[in-house]
């Protein structure tokens, strides 16, 4: 499976924003897009030109894609579901980002990234309504149960993160403090996704 192996420090750095791709490191003094607040490589530094309107549009689709950890063809095949869709194309895009395992795995405070949610599922150790799921990329629904596994609640860094739990739960999950499972309420809305995102640069983009 293709994936992205280099520094994701480089990716916040070239965005020019956050991604929160690091998980607790992104908080602290040793963020690299904090230190070096300038976009990577030899001329990172030097004079930068006003981005075209297709520059904007590029950079906006290639930050949903980062923060998510999307390949360039499954997003596309996102962007394609997301018109099919009933409603705004924007919103449906980033309502069906959302509901991925590994992201949810991640906004119920599991993981401290989406990268750390995502090794998580793929090696086993999440259940959704009593079934063993390891695709990070599985759709859910509304009313699904996702558990962390028995076996996984024994490792070290799982309990060291469920004891140290920080995470804001956005409101279409729930999740007791302490617990090892969650739920899905509802499908996710725009108003649930606080990323630093403009969807509709994403849409026209596409659209060209």
């Amino acid at each position: 499976m293709a994936r992205y192996t280099d520094s994701v420090c480089r990716l916040c750095r070239r965005e020019g924003t956050k991604l929160f791709l690091k998980g607790s490191r992104c908080y602290s003094e040793k963020c690299s897009a904090v230190k070096r607040a300038y976009p990577p490589g030899e001329h990172g530094q030097g004079r930068r030109t006003k981005p075209t309107e297709y520059g904007l549009q590029l950079r906006e689709k290639q930050k949903a894609r980062r923060i998510y950890g999307v390949l360039e063809t499954q997003f596309r095949r996102y962007f394609h579901r997301a018109t099919s869709m009933h409603g705004v194309a924007g919103e449906n895009l980033l309502a069906l980002l959302e509901r991925r395992l590994d992201n949810t795995v991640y906004r119920l405070g599991f993981a401290l990234s989406r990268a750390e949610a995502r090794q998580m599922v793929r090696h086993g150790h999440f259940t959704v309504n009593g079934k063993k799921v390891s695709i990070s990329s599985f759709s859910l629904r509304e009313g699904d149960v996702v558990a962390l596994r028995e076996e996984a609640q024994k490792i070290s860094r799982v309990r060291e993160i469920i004891s140290d739990w920080r995470a804001t739960i956005p409101g279409w999950l729930e999740r007791e403090e302490g617990s090892y499972q969650g739920r899905v309420v509802r499908l996710p809305k725009r108003e649930d996704v606080e990323l630093p995102l403009e969807e509709h640069l994403i849409v026209e983009l596409y659209s060209r």
